[in-house]
């Protein structure tokens, strides 16, 4: 064997000083390296796919675990309850008109308004500016003070009223009767509504 012949060949390959043989990584080789590179790729996503799972369901934990404690939630909605109103019925003085053609209609609401613990000052027609001219249950009159008070406390006593207010500086309110009125809220209605005035619903909770 020449001193030129490559070890391991064996004699078959000689160097002639022309040529030399073309050496090759062996293909059993390059398919192990594809092989483990193939691995490393597949255990990498793998590990990232993992790694996302964890961090969901530790989120998912952690928001359970505050919802218990009741952490970690929406605060309410600053409307969440109206305030109570302390406001009685005696302390309301309603003037009570009729503004229908039917006659004796407020002298009959006027009554049933003071059995239900209203104080109750003038009872007549109505004047010429509403006179038959109401079509609903009727109309809550009253200085602009009288918005959140008596016309609440009233408006428990009948239901479709609309509210209308004057320069008057008294605390009285008239109660217009319109065409469309037969009577008042039947008395249970009214003291259950009167209930909830002066006891609010709690606001919504907070939600987690």
């Amino acid at each position: 064997m020449s001193m030129l012949t490559p070890p391991g060949m064996g004699g078959k390959y000689r160097v002639t000083g022309e040529t030399y043989p073309r050496m090759r990584r062996p293909r059993k080789r390059r398919r192990i390296i594809t092989a483990l590179v193939a691995a490393g790729v597949v255990l990498g996503v793998a590990g990232w796919g993992t790694l996302q799972l964890i961090d969901v369901f530790t989120d998912d934990g952690k928001k359970a675990a505050a919802a218990a404690r009741g952490e970690d939630c929406k605060p309410a909605p600053k409307e969440s309850a109206a305030p109570p109103l302390r406001l009685r019925p005696a302390q309301v003085t309603v003037n009570v008109y009729n503004a229908t053609p039917r006659s004796g209609l407020a002298k009959a609401a006027a009554d049933e308004l003071k059995k239900r613990g209203f104080t109750i000052g003038k009872v007549g027609n109505a004047p010429a500016a509403f006179d038959k001219k109401i079509k609903n249950t009727g109309v809550l009159l009253g200085s602009p003070t009288a918005v959140k008070g008596p016309f609440l406390l009233l408006g428990t006593q009948l239901k479709g009223t609309t509210n209308k207010t004057d320069a008057r500086k008294t605390k009285d309110v008239d109660l217009i009767l319109g065409t469309a009125f037969t009577k008042l809220s039947p008395k249970p209605a009214a003291d259950r509504a009167l209930t909830a005035l002066a006891n609010p619903a709690p606001g919504p909770k907070p939600k987690c």
